[in-house]
């Protein structure tokens, strides 16, 4: 798996390659940064972790590199998963068709491309699921309920495809009215916690017709998936 855009610190890829292994005992992690500043950084503390000085296992399965979106792995070998949180915020819509397609075009044969964007905590995170021949597509949401306003919160950190798209004759705008109205008419699920009033919401989406994926079990940690069709821009006549 490829970390594309670790960040300022190796601890994002870390975490990641922690909690997959727990999945998939044979996972790397290839954290890649367009920074060489960050990838040394990276290595250092890699190092540490190597030592047994920090509390991630010394034999993680984590390596550091230069590189963006050509997504360059040693050997030629082709990811099975590349995760590019953040790294297209900074870029015209105009340029996100282009970036999954360089991005797309490393992954190996059913590989997936995960892009998306999360607040600084990752309470807030939405992600579009691209496969290998660059096509979106789903779109999934992924909230931290306790607290949650209104799901719509969450518009502020679309990706890139879709951040500009929140407007009235848009279909991501009509699905985050439907849901904010179903969450509002769940409030009465909230004496049983916030996760399930959230499932009460999605389940009355699913009812009137929202094509909502996933098992009632992904629901219950705040998550959300609607096939890409569901959000896809609006092209003009």
């Amino acid at each position: 798996m490829v970390d594309l855009g670790f960040g300022a610190s190796a601890v994002t890829a870390l975490e990641l390659e922690q909690r997959l292994r727990t999945a998939r005992a044979d996972v790397e992690v290839l954290g890649l940064e367009i920074d060489p500043a960050r990838v040394a950084r990276a290595r250092t503390q890699l190092e540490a972790v190597r030592r047994g000085t920090t509390h991630f296992t010394t034999d993680a399965r984590v390596s550091f590199a230069l590189g963006g979106f050509e997504v360059p792995v040693p050997s030629g070998r082709r990811p099975s998963v590349i995760r590019a949180m953040n790294v297209l915020r900074q870029y015209d819509e105009t340029d996100v068709a282009v970036a999954w397609g360089t991005m797309s075009a490393r992954l190996a044969p059913g590989g997936i491309l995960v892009e998306g964007t999360c607040d600084e905590l990752g309470r807030i995170v939405t992600w579009v699921e691209v496969g290998a021949d660059a096509r979106p597509v789903s779109l999934t949401v992924s909230l931290r309920l306790a607290d949650l306003e209104l799901p719509s919160i969450a518009a502020e950190r679309l990706p890139k495809a879709l951040i500009h798209r929140n407007v009235p004759g848009e279909r991501v705008h009509t699905l985050w009215a439907a849901l904010d109205r179903e969450w509002e008419r769940a409030a009465g699920m909230s004496a049983f916690g916030a996760s399930q009033r959230w499932r009460a919401a999605l389940g009355a989406m699913r009812d009137t017709g929202w094509p909502i994926e996933g098992a009632r079990s992904r629901w219950r940690l705040g998550e959300m998936t609607v096939p890409w069709s569901v959000v896809a821009p609006v092209e003009p006549d």
